[in-house]
């Protein structure tokens, strides 16, 4: 007797070190997170699969909770699931949660925020070990200064400043919920950001600028100017992708 199975739409946290693919989005010939968990997937149920994720990440950049949902007529269960892929995908890519959603969930659509933080390694000397984890400056930064530039973020702006080219949007307005820096003791300075959305290379672009801040280049009111501003070409260079972590998505 054939098993009666229902379609079910499962909902999926993961965490990734991006080191080694070319972002998230699925793509023809570069190796991405989509592309893996969806092989993986098919694998499991023998049957091509869509993963819609919350939104993309880029090339080296990292993810504490990615989520992500697929529909399947399947008899498998969340746990299964969770199980069978962590069995099957790389080790650099770990599915930490899996469960049934409602039917009308979608990972991107019903997101409300998400938050990011920058990482960076402030320190004399470099770091061997977790050196892809961080950007590394070794001169002193003006956290305070940074701090002060920080206070300009919050709330909702036009955001084109801050825009890489080939941002997939209709407007750059954003709203953010909240940005702060904070400091350990050892050398670390991270940068967290919450808001409604995210242009593409937006906290990027952003830290490039914050770390100019702090280096004296520019001061926290021509920070705002340039926020104000409009012009990509008045923001600073865009920080490179290993220090960038998505760690959560709010629903």
């Amino acid at each position: 007797m054939v098993k009666d199975m229902t379609q079910s739409n499962f909902k999926i946290v993961i965490e990734y070190d991006g080191t080694a693919y070319h972002g998230w989005q699925r793509q023809k010939e570069d190796r991405t997170i989509q592309q893996e968990i969806e092989q993986a997937l098919s694998t499991m149920t023998g049957k091509p699969l869509t993963l819609n994720g919350s939104g993309r990440t880029d090339a080296g950049v990292h993810a504490l909770g990615q989520v992500a949902n697929y529909r399947c007529e399947t008899d498998l269960t969340p746990e299964i699931f969770l199980k069978g892929l962590n069995s099957i995908l790389p080790g650099d890519i770990v599915i930490m949660d899996c469960r049934r959603a409602d039917a009308s969930f979608h990972a991107r659509y019903n997101a409300k925020s998400k938050i990011y933080q920058y990482r960076i390694w402030n320190h004399k000397l470099p770091r061997a070990i977790g050196r892809q984890y961080a950007w590394f400056i070794r001169r002193k930064l003006d956290t305070d200064a940074m701090r002060a530039a920080i206070s300009h973020l919050i709330g909702t702006h036009d955001f084109k400043s801050f825009e890489g080219t080939g941002s997939p949007r209709s407007h750059t307005t954003r709203h953010v919920m909240t940005a702060d820096l904070t400091e350990s003791e050892d050398g670390f300075v991270f940068f967290t950001i919450e808001a409604d959305g995210f242009l593409r290379f937006m906290v990027r672009n952003i830290v490039g600028t914050l770390v100019d801040v702090g280096l004296g280049k520019i001061t926290p009111e021509a920070f705002n100017a340039i926020l104000s501003s409009k012009d990509r070409s008045n923001a600073s260079a865009t920080a490179p992708a290993q220090g960038l972590f998505l760690v959560e998505v709010k629903y």
